[in-house]
């Protein structure tokens, strides 16, 4: 009776108001680049204070839930995750709106979102004691190797470019020591620049890795950003139902690693949708079809991110150990409001802690109706704008989510710098997807490595503390085969077809000049890695042994894979009928000029911004991108409507900032 007493609590009108505000909102600053959950959490959490505990709980709750599942509208609409826990939902939402599926890609992500919160949030009210204790059985070796088990997915996402892939990890696993080390307190590759002493900002960097490729791409053509939607009256609800109780168990399988990560302090819901991503890959009998649009690679990493809410909150209420910044904020207010966290708040507490978690699960319910319609008209009004409105509007997203992390300008150029390099590795086969795993999963993995390499060397015994534990023994034989299981399938494949007789025309080959022939681009790349690599190690010999460790080993991989790169790339056949480096998607009529342009307006919004002023500067390149793109000379209702839109859209997010959001902004000039 007592349980029914805290659902009836958690039921009432405002509570019920709460979590469904809660959840709108979450759902709109998490679907904006750069606006995290963290964010979310942080700005809306003084609200909380006039509130009763339980009603102010259930709201930041579903702020939380909803910001997490929002990260997946721009990541399927812009190919840029509203938050890190969506990097995977990119893979294969993008390319499902590219085609036209956007609307269905969404409903599928809100229905695998809502089924992933309801498995974590359940497993917190009927397992949270139990489960704490998975938490604490996880040392510093298991840590890293979860890490390292994060980033095989390359293996997934890079079958037949594994080299290229694991060349990019290095390089992002090199990013993400930048600055003061996470064991040691080393100052590292700086360059005696204040600015990077607080390493490379990871929000910002996943913008820029993914965001702005795509947006110097799209001033280059007049093709839609993403296909209208093909079929008129579709009903996406109904198609996306059959599909996911088509792939229920591949939903579930998620939901539980989902649940599971996200009781590990630190992991997270990027951890866990790129381990669920990688075992939905591996589990399905057309492995092919990932990163291509495969609906069953969206529930995954959806149901994944979204289950490590309720299971972040596990270890925040049973131990006091935050799994996720959100929970550590969480876990603030909850202090301020006088509940004592502990194994014994479930039963001196109890009311306010179960009628939380009833309300955190009405939330992630309400989330199913408020996703779905909000879903509804993001798709129609993103390939219905035009590309003159919408590039700019993009790129002015990014600016601001990268600038609002720390109100620092230097972010913004970070961005753009790391953007414009990962549309020219991407032309060569370097995907960004992991550069981003080494940088998200970097300082876990350094601190796990480093940890462990200290206990062991301290004990006599560093290989036992590396690989003689149980658990991360299991954890390596997964990240093995994860591994190995595209290598071996691709070479069984090739093998068949050589005894089948299956010999590829002078035309195949022609169609993949990166791949089957050599490309003096990518021996430049590989030598300029190897310089990077022997560079990043020379730098070492003046740190510590505590902070030289991890890069200097990253660094030796990173020599050693750009060397095997240039050898592969040197015993391929030289080819002179196509120029090393285009592609043969290259889009017929894209105009590099314009691409230069967009570069160059990027670039001078990120350097003019602290000077300027937000507003000016910002209404400035908003206008130059919109020029940019314009094909067609315009009339003059035209430019009108696109100064006006120019101003509405710029101020308008300047005043939420400035005054909504309280974000300090930059004192320029101007404003």
């Amino acid at each position: 009776m007592e349980m029914l007493t805290y659902l009836f609590e958690a039921l009432t009108p405002l509570n019920l108001l709460l979590a469904l505000a809660g959840v709108v909102a979450g759902t709109v600053i998490g679907s904006m680049p750069g606006l995290s959950a963290t964010m979310a959490v942080a700005v809306l959490v003084p609200f909380t204070y006039t509130m009763s505990p339980a009603s102010g709980l259930i709201m930041l709750g579903a702020i939380y839930t909803g910001a997490i599942y929002g990260g997946a509208f721009s990541a399927i609409l812009v190919n840029t995750p509203g938050t890190p826990s969506a990097i995977a939902t990119t893979f294969d939402g993008f390319p499902m709106a590219k085609r036209g599926d956007g609307a269905l890609a969404i409903t599928l992500a809100t229905i695998a979102s809502v089924v992933g919160g309801l498995v974590g949030g359940i497993s917190l009210l009927l397992l949270a004691p139990p489960l704490a204790e998975v938490a604490l059985a996880f040392g510093p070796a298991e840590y890293f190797w979860l890490a390292v088990f994060g980033l095989t997915l390359i293996s997934a996402l890079s079958v037949g470019n594994t080299t290229k892939g694991l060349i990019g990890a290095c390089s992002g696993l090199l990013l993400s020591v930048v600055g003061v080390a996470v064991v040691g307190g080393d100052i590292r590759y700086t360059f005696n620049s204040q600015a990077l002493l607080g390493g490379i900002d990871i929000t910002s960097a996943i913008i820029g890795l993914y965001c702005i490729p795509v947006l110097i791409d799209l001033v280059a053509t007049r093709d839609p950003h993403i296909a209208p939607q093909p079929v008129k009256h579709r009903s996406y609800l109904t198609e996306a139902v059959r599909i996911a109780l088509r792939g229920k168990f591949n939903m579930l399988r998620s939901s539980v690693i989902g649940t599971i990560v996200g009781i590990l302090p630190g992991a997270g819901g990027s951890i866990a949708g790129l381990v669920s991503y990688t075992e939905a890959r591996r589990a399905s009998r057309h492995p092919e079809r990932f990163g291509k649009g495969e609906p069953d690679g969206l529930i995954a990493t959806e149901s994944a991110n979204n289950a490590t809410v309720g299971g972040g909150f596990i270890p925040t209420l049973v131990l006091g150990i935050p799994g996720t910044p959100p929970d550590a904020i969480i876990l603030g207010a909850l202090l301020v409001q006088g509940i004592k966290i502990g194994p014994t708040l479930f039963t001196t507490q109890g009311d306010i802690v179960y009628t939380f978690i009833y309300g955190l699960l009405i939330a992630t319910l309400l989330m199913l109706p408020a996703g779905l319609l909000l879903g509804r008209y993001a798709f129609k009004s993103i390939s219905r704008t035009p590309k003159t409105l919408l590039v700019p509007t993009i790129a002015f997203l990014t600016v601001i989510g990268s600038f609002a992390i720390h109100s620092n300008s230097h972010d913004t150029l970070t961005m753009c710098i790391l953007g414009v390099l990962a549309w020219v590795l991407n032309r060569y086969g370097f995907a960004p997807s992991p550069i981003v795993l080494g940088l998200v999963l970097g300082q876990i993995a350094e601190q796990g490595f480093v940890q462990t390499y200290l206990i062991g060397n301290a004990q006599g015994a560093i290989v036992e503390m590396f690989f003689g534990r149980p658990i991360s023994l299991a954890i390596i034989i997964c990240a093995a085969l994860t591994l190995l299981y595209p290598l071996i399938g691709e070479h069984l494949k090739r093998r068949k077809d050589s005894k089948a007789g299956v010999e590829r025309d002078i035309t195949a080959a022609a169609a993949q000049p990166l791949t089957t022939c050599r490309s003096s681009a990518v021996i430049g790349f590989a030598a300029l890695f190897i310089a990077t690599g022997v560079g990043a190690y020379v730098e070492t010999q003046d740190m510590s042994a505590m902070g030289a460790v991890f890069p200097g080993t990253i660094a030796t991989l990173l020599v050693v894979l750009s060397a095997i790169l240039a050898v592969q790339q040197l015993r391929r056949p030289r080819r002179q009928t196509l120029i090393a480096g285009t592609t043969a998607s290259e889009a017929p009529g894209a105009s590099n000029i314009r691409r230069l342009v967009t570069v160059i307006v990027l670039g001078a919004w990120a350097l003019l911004l602290p000077v300027l002023g937000f507003f000016v500067s910002s209404w400035l390149a908003f206008v130059a991108l919109t020029a940019a793109t314009t094909f067609e000379w315009p009339d003059k209702k035209e430019i009108i409507v696109n100064l006006i839109s120019s101003v509405a859209i710029v101020g308008g997010f300047y005043l939420l900032m400035s005054r909504v959001l309280l974000i300090r902004m930059p004192d320029g000039l101007f404003f």
